[in-house]
């Protein structure tokens, strides 16, 4: 045998390149690759089945609540952006627009052109945000009290011009869920927005295992035409802000612009209330910031389509046979259980230390190591991705202690993040201090804050800090548990404490 012991692709330290890093990891664990479209990324199986796990666990959360799923289609008329300002104001720049519906071959040069003759009657926005279709749908479907609320839910692609993408974090075209939903009064609208943002934080929290700041969104970062925004924030290893996912109260902007209005039950007419809220693949980007290390990825095991990976260890064809064989009674011992999912590395050629090596990039949560030696003592060698650590364990006791193995890694993921997290958040009273504590020491800054949205845009311009959330746990809702503080920009008297940081 000659195995191969290369070690394969290097990854770029953390504190040498955090950006070069970042795409070494994505790389590293096939999680994506590039494609011929500026922008667009392909997801590769790795990276996909991650995006599939979420999905189905979010999905049945969403459920859960009450909703429904439906689909609408990838382009939105100009005219119906057009009814509501304010929000295709926000959305203006980044919009792809369609104008032909065919192409021609020229005759003379054999060149494929637009056929000039193929102009539609009205362009057509390719999908970036749906509440301009959505509710001039809903003016058909809503017409009295009893047509409310309406609950549904889309899994859809959206389509946003980046001048400067990044896989997952921010790319043209990307894959997401988004709540459109319509209601009688402005109480269950607001209910509603509340309500799916902490779905959305269970969702994180359990799943990705991502602690998050919750609270509502600065006038300056609402969402276009919202009443509120509601925003999950976390922090990444650099000490920059992500956003993982938002929920709108979106008032009666919507049901105004497209002339929606119901019966009501005592006989008058009146504009329904609307909500929209959605997380998107940019959760693997904020997985990968979040968890992962200089050795490659690291995956949460509820998240992880490959949950353990066995490796057999031999130096002999006879010694691979016999391996082998009983990794085989292993696999099927697993197979019925099905508690986890497993799968045996046996290609062949390679040392296994290429193996470790390849895992660890790939971020499995689990390797299952097996010999001769364990052979005889009827034991297994398993390694955490998260800490390295090797436990030695009776074969008849894998099932058990790879169940308790994947809630402990959890559970020390979301721990290890939640440290990290507080460690780097920190108290600011003036701005002056603010301006020198960012630069010196990133991390998230917690300030009393009374501005304007132009106070936001010097702070932004001087800076490269937002506010990213006033978060609910800084901000009772009792007044008499709120304190007054001094604005750290303007001076003014304020109960109200935002979060500012540098942020993807």
């Amino acid at each position: 045998m000659n195995p191969k012991k290369s070690k394969g692709l290097k990854i770029t330290k953390r504190t040498e390149d955090y950006s070069r890093w970042y795409q070494d990891v994505i790389r590293g664990a096939s999680l994506a690759d590039e494609s011929g479209v500026r922008g667009c990324m392909v997801m590769r199986p790795e990276g996909f089945g991650i995006w599939e796990n979420m999905k189905q666990a979010l999905d049945a959360m969403i459920k859960e609540t009450g909703h429904s799923n439906a689909y609408f289609p990838l382009f939105v008329p100009v005219s119906y952006l057009g009814k509501e300002a304010e929000h295709i104001a926000g959305f203006a720049k980044e919009c792809a627009v369609v104008t032909h519906h065919r192409l021609k071959v020229n005759d003379s040069t054999q060149e494929i052109e637009i056929d000039p003759d193929s102009e539609l009657g009205e362009p057509l926005i390719v999908r970036p945000t749906s509440e301009a279709l959505i509710w001039s749908i809903y003016r058909k479907w809503i017409q009295s009290y009893r047509d409310l609320p309406i609950l549904l839910n889309q899994w859809a692609n959206v389509c946003r011009w980046e001048l400067r993408p990044r896989p997952f974090l921010r790319t043209t075209e990307f894959i997401w869920q988004e709540g459109h939903t319509a209601h009688a009064t402005a109480e269950e609208a607001e209910e509603e927005a509340r309500k799916m943002l902490n779905v959305y934080k269970t969702f994180i929290e359990d799943y990705l295992a991502i602690p998050v700041f919750v609270g509502r969104k600065t006038e300056n970062e609402k969402f276009p035409g919202a009443e509120h925004t509601y925003t999950l924030e976390t922090m990444t290893q650099d000490k920059r802000a992500i956003q993982l996912g938002t929920s709108h109260n979106l008032g009666t902007v919507f049901s105004k612009a497209f002339d929606v209005t119901y019966l009501s039950s005592d006989g008058d007419q009146k504009h329904p209330f609307a909500t929209s809220w959605g997380v998107s693949t940019r959760l693997i980007g904020a997985l990968i910031m979040v968890h992962s290390d200089d050795k490659g990825f690291v995956c949460p095991p509820r998240l992880a389509p490959l949950q353990v990976v066995g490796v057999p260890i031999y130096r002999s064809e006879t010694q691979r046979e016999e391996v082998l064989s009983q990794f085989k009674q292993i696999e099927a011992r697993f197979n019925r259980q099905k508690a986890f999912s497993f799968k045996i590395d046996d290609r062949e050629n390679l040392s296994p230390g290429f193996k470790f090596n390849d895992l660890e990039l790939k971020g499995v949560p689990l390797r299952l190591e097996l010999g001769p030696r364990d052979l005889e003592s009827e034991t297994a060698i398993l390694v955490r991705r998260d800490t390295g650590e090797k436990i030695k364990v009776k074969q008849i006791e894998l099932e058990s202690e790879i169940i308790k193995l994947m809630d402990d890694i959890q559970a020390n993921l979301f721990n290890r993040a939640k440290e990290f997290q507080s460690q780097h958040v920190y108290s600011v009273s003036s701005y002056e201090e603010f301006k020198q504590s960012i630069e010196d020491q990133p991390g998230f800054y917690v300030a009393y804050f009374e501005g304007t949205c132009q106070d936001e845009e010097k702070i932004q311009e001087e800076t490269k800090a937002t506010g990213r959330c006033i978060p609910f746990s800084l901000n009772p809702i009792s007044v008499e548990e709120q304190e007054t503080g001094k604005c750290f920009y303007t001076g003014k008297p304020t109960k109200q404490r935002v979060i500012f940081s540098r942020a993807y």
